[in-house]
């Protein structure tokens, strides 16, 4: 009698597992550059830091004396505020019994490092939108620094006119022309690439004709450089739930406007220390430890990071905010 189906149903594995497993996809994060760190600050809960105003000249007269005048000086602040972590374990039981026990443990690790990186990035850029009053126009030296796109049909969609705004917005601020960059949602640039159609001027150019296959933007950088700022792309922007900015004296804006699910894109300079708009210190980078539980019968791991993060000052600071769901 011939083995078949029928009488062999004992040795039919009919669920196999492939040796691959499937890792999860992650964008590309922000560079560490665009904080000034402060992890000096080696004790403490708060760093204070002395910030100097501008002195003001005065007409002389002759044998008149001078009126003899004080500086303005104040301090910021920066404070450790957010301590988190990520726990797991592996039983004795799943290691006699499983298959790839060590892949699913190494790629454990590397998640748990991935979401401290991501809730970091996260925070920098709430604690960026939070360093301007919501609501306002945010003026520095007359010209604002926040902004909700209303311009004709464009409402709520970033143009290249607002990288145009918010270019002399920064030059009156006087903002050094080198680290200017912008932190966009990928809506923007979903906006930016319909600006580009094909044509016979494109199709031809050298410096066009990757924009039409590829985009403006890879490895969520932007392959070009747009009224003097390098613009990267992140899905970490603030949220926006509902804002009214009242910018219609600026050309930026047509009236007062209202957005609702909006996403604030943020400008800054990070030339260096001294312009960098955000601070952070790190009183414990993220740390892996383990330790055996002889009571449960396993091996327990986490990973944990404690950290602060503040504004130093928001004169090369700006923020776009857009929604995006319109591009």
């Amino acid at each position: 009698m011939s083995q078949n189906t029928g009488n062999t149903a004992a040795f039919i594995e009919a669920q196999q597992y492939s040796q691959f497993i499937l890792q999860n996809l992650h964008d590309g994060l922000l560079p560490d550059t665009f904080t000034r760190d402060v992890s000096d600050f080696g004790t403490g809960t708060t760093l204070n830091i002395k910030t100097v105003g501008t002195a003001t000249l005065q007409e002389v007269y002759e044998e008149q004396p001078l009126d003899y005048q004080s500086i303005d000086t104040g301090t910021v602040n920066l404070t450790i505020t957010d301590y988190v972590g990520d726990g797991w374990s592996i039983s004795d039981v799943l290691r006699q019994d499983g298959s790839q026990i060590d892949s699913l443990h190494a790629m454990r690790g590397v998640e748990s490092t991935r979401a401290l990186q991501e809730y970091f990035e996260t925070r920098f850029l709430a604690v960026a939108n939070a360093a301007q009053t919501s609501g306002n126009v945010n003026l520095v030296n007359g010209v604002p620094h926040r902004w909700i796109p209303d311009v004709g049909s464009d409402v709520f969609k970033m143009r290249l006119d607002d990288f145009r705004y918010m270019k002399h917005a920064f030059n009156k601020a006087n903002s050094p022309q080198a680290g200017r960059i912008a932190i966009v949602d990928s809506s923007v640039e979903a906006t930016i690439n319909s600006l580009v159609t094909t044509t016979a001027s494109t199709d031809f150019n050298p410096h066009f004709e990757g924009l039409v296959t590829e985009g403006f933007a890879r490895d969520h950088k932007f392959v070009r450089n747009i009224f003097g700022w390098d613009i990267y792309v992140s899905n970490r922007l603030p949220a926006i739930a509902s804002e009214t900015i009242d910018a219609s004296s600026y050309p930026m804006a047509a009236a007062s406007e209202s957005i609702t699910n909006g996403v604030a894109n943020i400008f800054m300079n990070v030339l260096d220390d001294n312009t960098r708009p955000i601070m952070r210190a790190w009183r414990q980078m993220p740390k892996t430890e383990t330790e055996r539980n002889f009571n449960l019968k396993r091996d327990e791991f986490d990973v944990t990071a404690r950290f602060g993060l503040g504004a130093q000052r928001v004169d090369t600071l700006g923020v776009v905010i857009t929604d995006p769901a319109v591009y």
